[in-house]
């Protein structure tokens, strides 16, 4: 994780003015870029890093999903990290992701991307409407390895899972899955085969239904 300048400082002493564009056109002060710098924050032996997710509005609240460990907050960006998920569930988590609209809506999906020997799977969907302090389970137990979930900026009930599903043979409980109730149900809107998985998906900011 960066540690950046406090929001509002100004650019150091003989930094560079230029500017460099983003897609949407906003600019961003290449000055920002070289204060950056990187350094471990823990929290250790928490396994490969496959899901982290920041809170909208709260700059220093994170989630960590470890793909041996579970699901982890901190809440003083990163200098101490609590795992939130123990009591709940524990294992492998391939995604996190935290609603734009209620910060207090959070969405686990168990099972990481990664193919490799020891590879550790997941059971589904978690949620949590207090942000991490309950978990209950909210669907697709078959999915094994769910590499990412979106949810609409504007609903935190209606979620979009990208379900890899079993790594070494075919099952049903893959492709594209939307829920429009925060979990209670979930359809299947892209599925080419037993075969094939989603490992990735994106939402438009302006417009989620694209």
């Amino acid at each position: 994780m960066a540690a950046a300048p406090p929001l509002g400082a100004e650019p150091a002493r003989g930094s560079s003015s230029k500017r460099a564009t983003t897609t949407s056109s906003s600019t961003v002060d290449e000055a920002w870029f070289k204060a950056l710098t990187w350094r471990e924050i823990g929290p250790y032996r928490g396994g490969r890093s496959a899901a982290v997710t920041g809170v909208p509005g709260q700059r220093d609240v994170y989630y960590f999903g470890a793909t041996g460990g579970g699901v982890w907050k901190t809440t003083d960006a990163g200098a101490s990290w609590k795992a939130v998920s123990d009591g709940f569930f524990g294992g492998s988590i391939g995604s996190v992701a935290v609603a734009e609209a209620d910060p207090n809506v959070v969405y686990a999906g168990g099972g990481e991307v990664t193919v490799r020997g020891n590879v550790s799977q997941g059971d589904g969907v978690w949620k949590s409407v207090d942000a991490g302090k309950t978990w209950h389970h909210v669907g697709l137990p078959e999915s094994r390895h769910i590499p990412r979930l979106r949810i609409d900026p504007r609903d935190p009930d209606r979620v979009y899972a990208a379900v890899l599903g079993h790594l070494y043979g075919p099952n049903e409980e893959r492709g594209v899955y939307r829920t429009l109730d925060g979990g209670k149900t979930w359809q299947r809107i892209l599925f080419v085969n037993a075969d094939a998985g989603a490992v990735d998906l994106i939402l438009d900011p302006t417009n989620p239904r694209v």
